[in-house]
């Protein structure tokens, strides 16, 4: 006997008109949440309340210095390159103040054959950039943030960066305000000049001649000496590790001053006797 059963589907309920309304309702509230922010943000846009976020950058460390010496060092910011790396390496700012035919050119070299020293050469022996005093700070500023730059620029590992300024090139002319702003900035002077001044009267003459018999060719070379132990101490001066200094140029004059001097004895027998007789004996001397 087979008995047969039949499977009967209902049909689902009709939603109640409670829970429609309150779906509805629901998405009601939804919707004036989300227009009132979208209007609020609309009115902060025509108000012009537009949120600053202030990014604060963390402040480098100064090394454990004695106190005195700490405005002596900076961490410059150029304009023209990211230090990167090196951006919290302190950096000291000098000045080397001279007079012609003083070595300050072969000193100069010297100090640029270091990997972390930048002097920038006679920036103001163009008569422009020292014409006023706005002129020379504006040009100083950039000197000292690093955004001079010359074939002796260090860029980023720069640890020491200056000019070399001779005392006829707009210094004496703006002494006050250069000072005060070599006082404001912590900027450290490097005085070079020659002791012997009977040397520098012949090396003036000597580079005189050599410009109108023009000898070297187009080479240049100066009438340089060389005290290494001064370069070590310029180096301490100037807080950077100690390194072999050296210079292209080379001497061209050499050998006592007799040698270089067709009317010797004439000088000699003015000099002698007077307070000026030791700059016949006395070497050259860098201060």
């Amino acid at each position: 006997m087979v008995e047969f059963f039949s499977l009967t589907i209902k049909p689902p309920k009709k939603s109640p008109l409670v829970l429609r309304m309150v779906v509805l309702l629901f998405a009601m509230v939804c919707g004036v949440y989300i227009c009132s922010i979208c209007m609020r943000q609309i009115n902060a846009r025509s108000n012009g309340r537009v949120l600053s976020v202030k990014v604060v950058e963390r402040l480098c460390e100064v090394p454990e210095i004695q106190p005195s010496e700490k405005p002596y060092l900076h961490f410059p910011q150029p304009k023209t390159f990211a230090r990167a790396e090196c951006g919290c390496n302190p950096v000291q700012y000098f000045v080397i103040l001279s007079t012609q035919r003083s070595g300050s050119g072969w000193f100069e070299t010297m100090l640029n054959s270091h990997i972390n020293i930048t002097s920038n050469g006679e920036i103001f022996s163009n008569k422009v950039r020292r014409s006023n005093a706005s002129s020379i700070v504006e040009t100083l500023d950039k000197i000292y943030n690093l955004d001079w730059l010359t074939s002796a620029s260090k860029n980023e590992c720069t640890a020491a960066v200056g000019l070399k300024w001779m005392l006829n090139q707009g210094l004496m002319q703006h002494h006050v305000e250069i000072v005060e702003y070599f006082k404001s900035k912590g900027v450290s002077a490097i005085f070079l000049f020659r002791r012997n001044l009977l040397r520098r009267m012949i090396s003036i003459l000597a580079n005189s001649y050599d410009q109108n018999a023009k000898p070297l060719n187009g080479t240049h070379k100066s009438h340089v000496h060389s005290p290494q132990e001064k370069l070590l101490d310029v180096q301490d001066f100037l807080r950077v590790p100690r390194m072999d200094l050296n210079s292209r140029q080379v001497k061209i004059h050499k050998g006592s001053l007799s040698s270089q001097v067709q009317n010797w004895d004439k000088v000699e027998k003015t000099l002698k006797g007077t307070q000026y007789e030791s700059f016949l004996y006395e070497d050259y001397k860098m201060s």
